[in-house]
C-alpha cells in the first residue's frame, strides 16, 4: 500500500513540475478539471433528483438519452485531473485559506481583544519604522544630490 502511495505522490510531483514549465498547458488542464468536476456534480445531482422524482421538469439530464455513469465519470475524471495537477484544494478553498490554516491563524471573530490590540500595535510599529527608513533614505538622497 505504501508503494502505491509513493508512486502516486511521485507521479503527481512529476506532472506538477512538467506543467509548471508550461503554464498555458497547466491552465488548460486545470480549467478542464474544474469544468469536469462541476459538470459531474451537476449531472449526478440531476440524475439523483430525476431518479427519486424530485424536480423532474427542471433537470438538465434526460434519463432516456444519457448514461447513468456520465455525471459520476465526469466528477471522478475532474477530481483526478485536479489532484494530479495539484490544483484540487487551491481551486476550491483558495491559497490564502490554506496558508492561514498552516500558520494556525485565527479568524478575527475568534481573536481576543488583547490579540487584536497587540496586532494593531505591531502593525503601527512597522509603519513607524518604515516612515523612519523613508526619511533616512530621503536625507541620503539629498546628500548625494548636494555632492554632485
Amino acid at each position: 500500500m505504501r508503494e502505491i502511495k509513493n508512486l502516486i505522490n511521485k507521479t503527481e510531483e512529476r506532472i506538477k513540475i512538467y506543467l509548471s514549465h508550461h503554464p498555458v498547458l497547466y491552465a488548460l488542464f486545470v480549467g478542464i478539471g474544474v469544468v469536469l468536476f462541476w459538470r459531474g456534480v451537476w449531472h449526478t445531482t440531476d440524475l439523483v433528483h430525476t431518479y427519486f422524482g424530485i424536480f423532474q421538469n427542471s433537470s438538465s439530464v434526460s434519463l432516456p438519452f444519457s448514461s447513468w455513469w456520465d455525471g459520476p465519470l465526469s466528477f471522478v475524471v475532474g477530481i483526478i485531473i485536479l489532484f494530479f495537477t495539484g490544483a484540487f484544494t487551491s481551486s476550491f478553498i483558495g491559497n490564502e485559506l490554506i496558508l492561514s490554516g498552516l500558520r494556525q491563524e485565527k479568524k478575527l471573530s475568534q481573536k481576543t481583544e488583547i490579540e487584536v490590540e497587540s496586532e494593531e500595535k505591531y502593525v503601527s510599529d512597522i509603519k513607524e519604522e518604515l516612515n523612519t527608513m523613508a526619511d533616512k533614505i530621503n536625507q541620503l538622497e539629498k546628500k548625494i544630490h548636494k555632492e554632485e
